[in-house]
């Protein structure tokens, strides 16, 4: 898969940064591997009520980074998008 392949790179780059795990991005990055991680297991468990509320709640917290980082910082908020190949939201 591309995007695993792409996470693991990512994933070697922030291990570099060990400093900075309480970053926006660092943190937005781990959601986004948890993310990844429990669709393809509700893919095999359909009726796993319980990681599907553990993948709302993780949804809802990369959610509120991710608006807090483009409010603060534009330029970081895209990189990051891009790197992560995270589809921009759309707004009103």
């Amino acid at each position: 898969m591309v995007k695993n392949s792409f996470i693991s790179i990512i994933s070697q780059e922030q291990e570099e940064k060990e400093e900075n795990k309480g970053s926006v991005e660092f943190q937005v990055f781990s959601f986004t591997k948890k993310i990844r991680r429990l669709t393809s297991h509700l893919e095999l468990h359909k009726k796993d009520f319980l990681s599907q509320r553990g993948l709302q709640k993780i949804l809802g917290k990369r959610q509120r980074l991710l608006a807090y980082l483009s409010k603060k910082n534009r330029v970081r908020y895209k990189k990051l998008i891009g790197q992560l190949d995270i589809r921009e939201p759309k707004t009103r």
